[in-house]
């Protein structure tokens, strides 16, 4: 059997600095990605959806076994948040974001820290010595991904490792954060924790719904920590659950994301904008005016890419919401930031995995 680990053997050497140069902080569940090309009938064995992304129940676990055994197994560095932190990374200068999540003490995490080495991401993470590092079943049909996640060490996250002196100092100094909506799963605590130092000092945080059964399944977590969100990102699929779940009686993605957006607010100095994808349909963005009781709305179209240069899409969201945090940590305007969001998603689904090529692009 042969394994590809998709991992590069050059690292970038950066030099140290201080932990005052950090801007981005991200949180979310690290995982270590288990894809493989399937077939359709593998997906309706386990009654997986295409393009849906769930927690694994203790009838999918054979899934994992079964994937090692494979030739075709590629072990990709991966999690939501962790995806969008290496992608912000890439374009951001050295040493600027930061992440925190949960990992155990074995060579799956030692993997992971390779892969955000070549990025030049600093990790914080908070590590378990007696429970493995998370993973997630990739499972891809036809350019669709289906993702089964067994959290593991990732659930065993705790606030506080980032009340932590040396995690906290970090925390202070950024100037802006990233969640992923997974670790809702996990620690609804830290969210707030940081959604209250985020508050006080009036900076933005950004919260990704990260797939549908978060809106789902974990509502009561979701609505406690969005009156700390000033960026909402979801895509259409995630959208429409977060209107069923709320019972919003609408399929109108303009319509769900008003209703968001106009959610009460402890930042009072900011408005929230949410942000709606849609893979090569136009990117939806409102911003509500609270002062104004206003709204404004636009929608940006996404060039399209020719078909036989997509490789897989993968972490397609995640590296849109990559740009799009790297490009508000670099002051740019909401518009430019979507479309670096949108140019960053286009870049990774041209590779394997959510990754990013080499050498380093930018964004022009």
């Amino acid at each position: 059997m042969s394994i590809k680990l998709f991992l590069s053997k050059r690292f970038l050497s950066i030099p140290a600095m201080s932990s005052s140069s950090y801007k981005l902080v991200c949180l979310g569940n690290p995982l270590l990605d288990l894809q493989a090309n399937v077939e359709q009938s593998y997906l309706q064995k386990y009654d997986l959806k295409d393009n849906d992304a769930i927690l694994a129940d203790p009838k999918h676990m054979p899934i994992y076994e079964e994937l090692l055994k494979r030739d075709d197994l590629v072990l990709v560095a991966g999690g939501a948040a962790q995806n969008t932190a290496r992608g912000a990374q890439y374009i951001l200068p050295p040493k600027s974001v930061v992440y925190f999540g949960s990992v155990g003490k074995d060579v799956y995490a030692e993997r992971l820290n390779q892969a955000n080495e070549e990025y030049g991401l600093t990790t914080r993470y908070q590590v378990q010595e007696d429970i493995a590092t998370g993973k997630c079943a990739a499972l891809i049909y036809d350019h669709h991904r289906s993702l089964v996640t067994d959290l593991a060490a990732a659930n065993h996250f705790k606030p506080t490792h980032l009340e932590k002196p040396e995690n906290w100092e970090i925390v202070e100094k950024a100037t802006h954060y990233y969640i992923g909506g997974f670790h809702l799963t996990v620690s609804p605590e830290a969210i707030k924790l940081l959604g209250k130092h985020a508050t006080e000092a009036n900076k933005p945080l950004a919260l990704n719904f990260s797939a549908p059964f978060i809106a789902q399944f974990f509502k009561q977590q979701l609505d406690e920590v969005l009156p700390y969100v000033d960026y909402v990102i979801a895509n259409e699929s995630e959208a429409a659950a977060y209107a069923e779940s709320h019972d919003l009686k609408t399929e109108d993605v303009v319509e769900i994301a008003k209703v968001v957006a106009k959610l009460p607010k402890e930042n009072k100095q900011r408005s929230r904008t949410v942000i709606f994808t849609q893979g090569l349909e136009p990117t939806v963005t409102v911003t509500y005016d609270a002062a104004k009781d206003s709204y404004e709305v636009n929608q940006y179209p996404v060039k399209e890419l020719a078909k036989e240069k997509v490789v897989d899409t993968n972490g397609a969201g995640d590296a849109f919401a990559a740009g799009f945090i790297a490009s508000l940590v670099e002051g740019k305007e909401l518009p430019q930031a979507v479309d670096v969001g949108q140019w960053a998603a286009a870049l990774s689904i041209q590779q394997v995995g959510p990754t990013f090529p080499f050498p380093k692009q930018t964004y022009a």
